[in-house]
């Protein structure tokens, strides 16, 4: 295979077991045979893959197929890679199945989402001490986690900073119910070492959060080694600048896979519908009592949720919060439609051109 060096820093030769590889990931793979191979993506620079393959890495292009389609491999996908020695270059020709898929919402007219990492099994999200500690915004990426199929923990860092530690992550759990939250300094590495029951050895975690929580600087701690820039958050607002301008995926270690994601400023909720229900099992549960099944817990009569708000057994915070994103996730779902209609409409555009063409071709 042609190899190359890796535009996202130096890496380390590892087997295919070492990055996660499964007996399902090889039967994927079986159809391929003579010159193609497989691998991980572990970043991407413009039109170019970074991916790790066994013993090494390879800097790639996509087949013209997969571009036609719309199929990018995102960062943590196994992918199929086409061997060209005489052009001296490896080519992406197929990604193969994710076995989870995480997404945000994307911004604009047509919706959908926007695929940020694959094969995650573990997702953490970090907030910290301070002005980003904010239930209402983890409530959101609690939901693209739960929609993503993988497992979401809380990382509340630069709790060095804060008065009481345990009160922080009492006052996020009661917005998280069931939801590890786990109170750390990736500076100091103070409750670092309580992060190792998720970082097993080939298994993957994605790190999301916002500009200055302090992602990079917990990859640098866990790394061992400076491998990520980080920098100071404004004083007055307790924000950050972006220092990660690219996901990357690291192997730590101790053998888990991690990947580290540009700070994300606007948390859109995308079609992330199974999420939000994970996210609020409390209202479910709740809504089961209502005399309505349709019932939206506003001024219907018999609402079990809106009783339980007047009763004091449930925040009015949490179910305000429930029925902004269940709103928004409606709105998403309408816009992602249209979109796919109006591609649609282009598609069916672009081959009346070309029957069209074809008709003058013969006319001739």
């Amino acid at each position: 295979m042609s190899q190359s060096t890796s535009r996202c820093g130096r890496q380390h030769p590892h087997t295919l077991e070492d990055l996660g590889w499964t007996e399902e990931h090889e039967r994927a793979f079986s159809k391929y045979a003579g010159p193609y191979f497989p691998g991980r993506v572990v970043c991407r620079q413009k039109t170019v893959w970074d991916v790790l393959v066994d013993g090494g890495s390879v800097t790639a292009g996509i087949s013209g197929a997969l571009r036609r389609l719309g199929r990018f491999p995102a960062v943590g996908d196994f992918v199929v890679l086409l061997d060209q020695p005489e052009a001296g270059a490896s080519t992406i020709v197929d990604i193969l199945p994710q076995k989870t898929r995480f997404a945000r919402g994307t911004p604009g007219r047509e919706g959908g989402d926007q695929v940020i990492a694959a094969n995650i099994d573990t997702v953490f999200i970090v907030t910290a001490a301070g002005h980003d500690l904010n239930a209402r915004r983890i409530e959101r990426y609690l939901a693209i986690a739960y929609a993503s199929g993988a497992r979401p923990v809380i990382v509340i860092n630069k709790s060095d900073l804060a008065d009481d530690p345990a009160t922080l992550a009492d006052e996020i759990a009661s917005a998280s119910p069931g939801i590890p939250v786990i109170p750390i300094s990736a500076v100091s590495g103070d409750g670092v070492d309580r992060l190792d029951p998720y970082l097993a050895p080939r298994t993957t975690v994605a790190l999301i959060g916002s500009s200055g929580v302090g992602k990079s600087t917990l990859i640098n701690r866990l790394m061992g080694r400076p491998v990520q820039e980080t920098a100071h958050t404004r004083d007055y607002d307790g924000k950050g600048r972006h220092t990660t301008t690219v996901r990357h995926l690291f192997v730590l270690a101790g053998g888990a896979l991690m990947i580290d994601n540009p700070g994300i400023r606007e948390v859109g909720i995308g079609t992330a519908s199974a999420g939000i229900a994970e996210t609020f099992p409390e209202i479910l549960e709740l809504a089961e009592g209502c005399r309505f099944s349709d019932c939206r817990h506003e001024e219907e009569p018999g609402c079990a949720v809106r009783a339980a708000v007047a009763a004091g057994t449930l925040p009015a915070a949490r179910l305000e919060s429930f029925q902004r994103l269940v709103q928004e996730l409606a709105f998403e779902e309408e816009k992602a439609e249209i979109g796919l209609v109006r591609l649609e409409k282009k598609r069916w555009k672009a081959i009346g051109k070309i029957q069209r063409d074809i008709g003058k071709t013969k006319g001739r």
